[in-house]
């Protein structure tokens, strides 16, 4: 096909600069077409003469355009036209032309990355046509496209949104992520996009302008009008943007839907167009390494890559890559391709095979590693036109090269400045390529749980000024979480108020979204846009634009901050980044491999390995200066045993090990040094709630790291050792004591029927000493419960609804100890808004107040609630794994506390306690009972009955006998076993084991152990 270029302006038209730096761009491709004339593009320049005012024309070869003038210039999109835009490029231009002339939707189809949606607004800034974006996600709902509810002034009304917006008005919508949105939403679309009609909600109907116009010539305007018919205007069209389903994962396009479109495959740019760019910005980079990236690139995006399974490479981030290299141009390539596509991670043995073997193949195997970023040596701050950059000095190779990175809004600390961040040698090198990274994009920290991730994190910030906004994301979040939720005024009307993420970018802040893995990959879609192009569209209309592109709008209309924020237009600062946090994927699972092709184009990856022996040794003696050294080594040897093994069974124990437990058993340890490591370590896995398999290993592996159970341990302990006593003001636990608080609300501090037991004592004593380590005892009895709420609790006052703040906030302002119930019975969600609280003292409360720790970093800000010295938190929670049906609260958020199994107790201490509870019921009785229900328990260990029986049951059953003494056992004890009557097997071994112990339950006369002898 014959291939053409663009357009021009009247000399007297309203191209001005835009039209300038289009001829300019024009004369270049010229230039460089090679071939021979018959190839040479034709190029007209048409103007419209002396009527400049009905806009210029816009050729593409042999198709032109007449451009009309925009209505709001500010939708228009600008800056997208690249100065030399590729032959390929130009092909797609046309033909979304020719598509456009004709009046047809068209549907941009191919791989992820930013290249379709880049297609698609230089269309429109090259036509000057306003836009209307909407990224589709799986919580994308027809409000979201048709009208939305609001409420002013008392009054329900119904706000178009984009799809209607761009019908009325003229203006081109972009649907991106078709294949993402759930099945019902889009057949929405489907009469406007055919025959240009819709009814809405509020009576309203959207008629095609054809049939609009038809209508005028027999009736007035103001019928219409009264009959409530709008106009589509025949400047309105649609571009969709999706991926091709089943190649990628999401939802297959509706036949009826898919036949309204004329379809487009963009597929990734040529390679010599490619590489053409590359040359372009890697001018230090020898042409040869270039050219075997791209290549290597290449290759795994072909079709024979993905047959073999393996994720497409992103080619969208090479410019990036190239950028870093041009900059440190002795780095290996091999080096910088682990950062895009981090396969080591990514894959299984076969797939990292087949990659490394390509590697091979284009001679990028040099993995020479005295040529890796060492460390930073210094980071100076300074301003260029007003923004404020760092200027940052890394040592890779023996040299020192120095770039310039953004920087945050605050003073700089020098790197490992601070106090609490202890520099391994693995930790600097982890950072310099973090710089390197953060120079040209965003990044993604991969690593296990509790290694220190969000810790790196920080220090990279103080490094480079930035104040942090922690994110945490949980699986249920939706779209709107991540942008902007509805809230209701004082008055009673609704609004939108912006999330954290939102804020964070109109303020230049560094964004932790920690937990990225946990988010389902359709709500992360609206992320899209803001990591690739710093571009925005909210909920409530309003649009952020990256800083270059709101500056030349403002220029180009010559308007100030004010009215573009009148017209919901704000830039988005240029020091605002983002870092996400998450584990590595799970190799071979489909539900935890969250590192798709998609998510591979939004960041780079940096693998943060588990610290090797002699660095966690370091860290930990830092932290923890008075630890036993024998007590450490025993410790490390075992974990690092558990770390490097390849049985699944002991790496799934060696999670719960992380370097952040390890710290917490040091310091643990460093406090009382005669403490037994083996209980520390089973405490720490939660050793007696594994499954026989998973203790076994444990119990194995502790054998052979020589770390014993202590003898005298296993003795139950002399009653007379352990008592709860007060005395003048102290309450004494064991050998833990602490002063009693003087609380003032009395009705608050719990007051429990409580029997001395000695297990129980035990346990308390246990937490008492770890309460003391974080000097929480001083003022225990003061409780407040949470629900569900765990932030906010709406109530409705004279018709408004008004937030009262929950427990959880009263406790943190006042000081209070937060009990949580059930913790494992609430959504992850819930749980996860913990792990902010308990890690880092931050969190986000529902009304936008936010609760921090350190009173330092009030200094005046408003909405700020700070973390009362005395709050700590008791969390409740039943036992992974069934019968119980809650979620893995331990799994989860296990190593952020420090855990305690609250065991049912021995018989000794069971019988204890029973006779306090029944002091008139026989001895005998008492002994049945606690030697049939412990046998009981020990079945349900074992697996062979479900249900485990618990000291409640037990105790129940005395209270029972010691009120009513005539009631003969067997008819008691029914009210426990009664659940069970209707399950055959269950009621066989029930029946069975307590007419062993001799409780006389559903006898037979056949039941011959029951006998007198």
């Amino acid at each position: 096909m014959q291939s053409r270029l663009l357009l021009l302006g009247a000399p007297g038209g309203h191209g001005g600069p835009a039209s300038r730096r289009m001829r300019l761009l024009l004369r270049q491709v010229v230039q460089r077409r090679p071939g021979g004339d018959r190839q040479r593009p034709e190029v007209r320049l048409l103007h419209a003469g002396s009527g400049a005012d009905t806009g210029d024309t816009v050729n593409i070869g042999d198709v032109s355009y007449k451009l009309k003038i925009p209505k709001n210039p500010e939708l228009v999109p600008q800056n997208y036209i690249s100065d030399s835009l590729a032959q390929s490029v130009v092909q797609h231009l046309r033909w979304i032309m020719q598509k456009d002339l004709l009046g047809q939707d068209v549907f941009l189809i191919g791989p992820p990355g930013p290249l379709r949606r880049s297609i698609a607004m230089q269309y429109l800034e090259l036509t000057k046509r306003e836009v209307e974006y909407i990224a589709l996600s799986r919580d994308t709902t027809e409000t979201d496209l048709k009208q939305r509810r609001e409420i002013r002034a008392g009054t329900a009304f119904y706000i178009d949104q984009c799809a209607v917006r761009a019908a009325t008005e003229g203006r081109t919508l972009i649907l991106e992520g078709l294949e993402k949105a759930e099945r019902n939403v889009l057949p929405v679309l489907n009469n406007l996009l055919e025959n240009r009609e819709m009814q809405l909600e509020d009576g309203r109907f959207l008629m095609s302008a054809e049939r609009y116009d038809k209508l005028l010539r027999d009736h007035t305007k103001k019928e219409l009008d009264s009959w409530k018919i709008v106009r589509v205007s025949e400047n309105f069209r649609v571009i969709a943007l999706g991926l091709p389903v089943p190649r990628y994962s999401g939802n297959p396009l509706d036949p009826p839907l898919r036949s309204r479109f004329q379809a487009r495959d963009i597929y990734y740019l040529p390679f010599k167009d490619q590489l053409k760019l590359l040359y372009s910005i890697g001018a230090n980079v020898s042409a040869e390494k270039v050219s075997q990236l791209l290549s290597f690139a290449t290759t795994l995006c072909s079709q024979e890559s993905s047959t073999l399974g393996l994720p497409d490479f992103p080619l969208d981030s090479l410019a990036a890559a190239v950028q870093i290299l041009d900059s440190f141009p002795m780095m290996p390539i091999k080096h910088a391709i682990q950062w895009l596509y981090p396969y080591s991670i990514l894959l299984g043995h076969e797939g990292k095979m087949a990659v490394e073997g390509v590697l091979k193949r284009f001679e990028l195997q040099d993995s020479g590693s005295s040529l890796l970023p060492k460390e930073i040596v210094k980071v100076e701050k300074m301003m260029e036109n007003h923004v404020s950059q760092a200027s940052v000095t890394i040592r890779i190779a023996d040299k020192e090269v120095t770039i310039k990175v953004p920087a945050g809004t605050r003073l700089l600390s020098q790197p490992c400045a601070s106090d609490c961040f202890i520099q391994t040698l693995s930790h600097k090198q982890l950072q310099a390529e973090m710089m390197q990274s953060h120079m040209v994009k965003d990044i993604c920290l991969v690593g296990g749980k509790g290694c220190g991730k969000t810790v790196i994190a920080k220090n990279f910030a103080d490094t480079l000024g930035y104040n942090i906004e922690p994110i945490m994301l949980y699986q249920d979040m939706t779209a709107r979480d991540l942008l902007q939720q509805r809230y209701t005024l004082p008055n009673g009307d609704t609004a939108w108020r912006s999330s954290p993420l939102v804020n964070a970018a109109l303020e230049g802040k560094l964004v932790l979204l920690d937990g990225i893995h946990r988010v389902n990959a359709g709500t992360l879609a609206v992320l899209q846009r803001l990591i690739h192009d710093r571009e925005l569209s909210l909920y409530d209309g309003s649009r952020l634009l990256r800083e270059d592109r709101y500056m030349r709008l403002k220029e180009e209309l010559q308007l100030s901050d004010e009215q573009l924020q009148k017209r919901s237009i704000f830039p988005i600062h240029p020091s605002f980044r983002v870092i996400a946090l998450a584990e590595p994927p799970v190799i071979g699972s489909t539900a935890h491999q969250w590192l798709g092709p998609e998510f591979l184009t939004m960041f780079f990856f940096h693998y943060m390995k588990p610290l090797v022996k002699s660095e966690e040794i370091q860290v930990i003696k830092e932290k923890v200066p008075n630890v036993p050294q024998e007590a450490l080594d025993k410790l490390l040897s075992f974990t690092h045993k558990l770390r490097e093994t390849q049985d699944p069974t002991a790496q799934s124990l060696a999670a719960s090990l992380s370097t952040r437990q390890l710290l917490r058993i040091s310091r643990r340890l460093s406090q009382y040094p005669n403490e037994n490591l083996h209980s520390a370590v089973t405490k720490a896995c939660l050793s007696r709630f594994l499954p026989s398999l998973a203790r076994s290993a444990l119990e194995k592996n502790l054998a052979d790291a020589t770390i014993e159970i202590n003898t005298d341990d296993n003795l139950e302990p002399e009653l007379k050792d352990y008592k709860c006593e007060v005395t003048s003001g102290t309450l004494r636990i064991g050998a833990v004591s602490a002063p009693i608080y003087n609380a003032h609300e009395k009705m608050k501090v719990p007051d429990v029927l409580f029997y001395d037991n000695i297990q129980h004592v035990i346990v308390m004593e246990d937490m008492g000493s770890r309460m003391m380590n974080k000097n929480l005892l001083k003022n225990a009895p003061v409780l407040d419960t949470t629900v569900q709420t765990l932030t906010l609790q709406p109530s409705v006052k004279d018709g408004l609804i008004v937030y009262e703040d929950s427990p959880l906030v009263k406790a943190v302002k006042l000081g209070h100890i937060l009990v949580v119930d059930e913790a494992d019975k609430a959504p992850t969600n819930v749980t996860c808004i913990l792990k902010t609280l308990v890690e880092n003292g931050e969190m986000i409360l529902a009304d936008g107040r936010r609760i921090v720790a350190n009173s330092a970093n009030v200094n005046g800000r408003e909405n700020v609630v700070v973390i009362h010295p005395d709050f700590r938190m008791i969390v409740l929670a039943n036992r992974p794994g069934f019968p119980f049906l809650g979620n893995d609260f331990f799994g989860t958020l296990g190593d952020i506390f420090s855990c305690h199994a609250v065991d049912n107790p021995k018989p000794h201490s069971e019988l204890e306690m029973l006779r306090q509870y029944g002091p008139n019921v026989p001895e005998p009785i008492l002994q049945k009972l606690v030697a049939a229900f412990g046998e009981l328990r020990s079945l349900a260990d074992q697996g062979i009955i479900n249900y485990p029986y618990s000291t409640r049951e037990v105790v129940n059953i005395v209270k029972h006998l010691q009120k009513f003494p005539t009631e003969g056992l067997s008819s008691v004890v029914r009210n426990v076993f009664d659940f069970d009557s209707y399950n055959n097997d269950m009621r066989e071994i029930l029946i069975n084991t307590l007419h062993k112990y001799g409780i006389p339950i559903g006898a037979k006369p056949t039941s011959v152990q029951l006998a007198k002898e």
